[in-house]
């Protein structure tokens, strides 16, 4: 999986290097210096490198959180452990899944801004799969389906347009036979924080995503109250588009 995603990443970001530590640049007054990226479901968190590697050349410290993906409350403790590690003011950021998760998370007194990035925002009592349901069907919410275990994966005939339409064709279909599976307890498991209702948020709306309705997204964008950028990209925006997403997340450094 992360052997797949560099090379996407390298695909379209090509000069860019792809991951390093923070490095002495100077970051503007009062910025947050730390970032904690989240990835989504059927991915790892190698999903983040482009943005990642954006931010890190410009002085920030980044981490990517490795989700288990086996429950909710494994991968807010996760997150939490990433948090744990930070030293002062951090932007917590998640995409799709990792949007529950930092609403879960994110109450942490070092979170100082939360970035949801084509990303569910659930409210109290809210699961994925209530908010699933609830929202405009789309091919790639259909193509979701359990296997024998309980664990969920997108039809990889379909991941391809569905997830990753504006990646190469060969890269979207190796993601596509290498997900990593969502367990169906995170699937179903309710927030009881809600972590926005408290701290600055932004949110990147995804224009033509197949897996998560843009309007959706502005919904919860709208109720979140965000900032909201849009980009007229997938739902691997974060990829496609990780200039635009970096230049949110810096941003949200800056909310008081």
């Amino acid at each position: 999986m992360a052997n797949i995603l560099l090379s996407a990443a390298t695909a379209l970001l090509a000069g860019t290097t792809l991951i390093g530590s923070a490095h002495s640049a100077e970051l503007p007054k009062g910025a947050a210096h730390n970032i904690v990226l989240v990835h989504g479901a059927f991915v790892d968190q190698t999903s983040w490198q482009p943005v990642a590697a954006i931010l890190a050349k410009k002085g920030y410290n980044v981490t990517l959180v490795e989700n288990p993906l086996t429950s909710l409350a494994a991968d807010v403790d996760a997150t939490r452990q990433a948090l744990a590690k930070q030293d002062g003011k951090t932007v917590l950021v998640g995409h799709s899944w990792g949007g529950v998760v930092i609403t879960q998370a994110g109450n942490d007194p070092k979170v100082s801004a939360l970035v949801y990035v084509s990303a569910f925002a659930p409210e109290i009592g809210e699961s994925l799969a209530s908010l699933a349901k609830a929202g405009p069907p789309t091919e790639g919410g259909k193509a979701i389906h359990p296997d024998a275990k309980g664990d969920l994966y997108i039809d990889p005939k379909v991941f391809p347009s569905a997830v990753a339409a504006d990646l190469p064709q060969e890269i979207a279909t190796k993601l596509a036979n290498s997900q990593l599976p969502l367990n169906h307890v995170a699937f179903e498991a309710p927030v009881d924080i809600a972590a926005w209702k408290d701290k600055p948020t932004f949110y990147v709306v995804s224009t033509k995503d197949k897996v998560l309705a843009p309007e959706a997204q502005k919904l919860f964008a709208a109720r979140i109250k965000a900032q909201t950028t849009e980009v007229a990209g997938s739902h691997a925006s974060l990829v496609v588009h990780a200039q635009q997403v970096a230049a949110v997340i810096e941003k949200a450094a800056l909310a008081k």
